[in-house]
């Protein structure tokens, strides 16, 4: 079982989505662009979910929605890093951004993604080159000055490598 998502816009968000008044005028939006939607969040239930679920069926528009790997400070590092990926903005309200004010200008796009049970692969992100590759080094500098395995593996994770190699 696998979704695929060609062109679509994505949007990361820091906490959970359960009320649709805050994602209806995003959602709007999308829906008069003809693209897919792709949501990363801490969750998406209730009214919200229920409103992507009766729009897939009614062929409104795709839409998938996945959780955002991950807890806490990482969670917040990974969602940042896809950010950076696809050319997006994490909209969150520590940094004053609201749900219900998001523009589609904020979310990301990429060329593909495919969902799965376990895992969601972004193809050709949008995002800027040489922040991605910023990024990365980043990331590297924290392994090498990491002085806890777990750490160091989950810092390879976002990588995208197997730990232990590179």
């Amino acid at each position: 079982q696998e979704a695929v998502l060609e062109d679509p816009y994505i949007l990361l968000y820091g906490s959970k989505i359960s009320t649709v008044k805050d994602l209806l005028p995003l959602l709007e939006k999308i829906i008069q662009s003809g693209k897919s939607l792709l949501i990363i969040a801490e969750d998406v239930d209730g009214e919200a979910l229920a409103t992507l679920v009766v729009n897939k069926i009614r062929g409104t528009f795709k839409s998938v929605a996945v959780k955002a790997p991950g807890f806490g400070d990482r969670r917040k590092a990974m969602l940042q890093d896809i950010a950076i990926l696809t050319g997006g903005q994490v909209i969150t309200e520590d940094v004053g951004l609201k749900l219900e004010n998001t523009d589609i200008s904020l979310l990301g796009t990429a060329r593909k993604v495919v969902v799965t049970k376990d895992e969601t692969t972004i193809v050709d992100g949008a995002g800027d080159a040489e922040q991605i590759a910023g990024r990365v080094a980043q990331i590297r500098s924290e392994i090498d000055k990491s002085d806890s395995d777990y750490d160091r593996e989950k810092l390879q994770e976002r990588l995208g490598q197997p730990a232990g190699r590179g």
